[in-house]
């Protein structure tokens, strides 16, 4: 009552702030910010989105995914727990493999770099031919192959990022796939065949990897689906019964 002036310019800034959508006063901006900060940002998102004619992505490194600086002051198990934490929400394959097998696998793929394997199907086995490219390991159906030749297109790419390895001991693993012709699943079954015939201690296993790659003439194709009958992964994979992840 005794200043008007002053009361009707309160007034007018209270309405001023009614009028305001909720969240945009700066106490909100600066505890959304706080709260970004705080919270540690170990993947990259958005990043290395490069995509390649078959639609995979190009270049994928490991420092277009994951915050590599920050997780070196983590533990492996710690890091092997985020890896999986966040691939674990998406539609992909991935797994922490350790360094000592993936050792096995990549001495083993730069001497047989391809390999035939069978995928269960309602009828019998669809076989896909893998082939590495450095740590990619690109799938393609083999009537692509038939058909297409060497322009047969990337169905499946499992990305390996052996950065870690000699600090922490473990080798990072995730996928990209052709969800037109492949699920998780099927994927799934598809690295599984990888650790079952390239780190296997079995000498007969890993002969059919060899055979496949040096003595083409030899091989039988029956072979490839009576190792992964024998392993239990052709029961385990049937079509409608999807797998663990990594």
């Amino acid at each position: 009552r005794s200043s008007p002036d002053v009361f009707e310019s309160r007034m007018e800034k209270r309405n001023e702030v009614k009028k305001q959508p909720v969240g945009s006063s700066k106490q909100g901006e600066f505890i959304k910010c706080m709260e970004e900060k705080a919270r540690p940002i170990f993947f990259a998102e958005g990043l290395g989105t490069k995509t390649s004619k078959g639609g995979f992505t190009k270049d994928k490194t490991l420092d277009s995914i994951l915050n590599v600086e920050m997780v070196k002051e983590k533990s492996a198990e710690e890091i092997k727990q985020i890896w999986n934490q966040y691939f674990s929400a998406k539609d992909t394959i991935f797994a922490v493999i350790p360094a000592e097998k993936f050792d096995l696998v990549w001495k083993r793929a730069q001497k047989c770099p391809s390999f035939l394997y069978a995928l269960p199907r309602k009828e019998g086995y669809e076989f896909f031919v893998g082939q590495w490219s450095g740590t990619e390991l690109h799938f393609t159906s083999l009537i692509n192959i038939q058909t297409q030749g060497e322009t047969a297109p990337s169905q499946l790419v499992l990305y390996h990022y052996p950065e870690l390895q000699k600090e922490k001991g473990i080798v990072l693993m995730t996928a990209e796939m052709d969800s037109k012709f492949l699920v998780v699943h099927e994927a799934q079954c598809l690295a599984n065949q990888v650790q079952l015939f390239y780190a296997t201690d079995r000498s007969e296993t890993y002969g059919l990897v060899e055979t496949f790659n040096h003595r083409s003439s030899e091989f039988k194709y029956m072979s490839v689906i009576a190792e992964l009958e024998q392993s239990g992964l052709g029961r385990e994979l049937r079509p409608g019964q999807a797998s663990d992840k990594s």
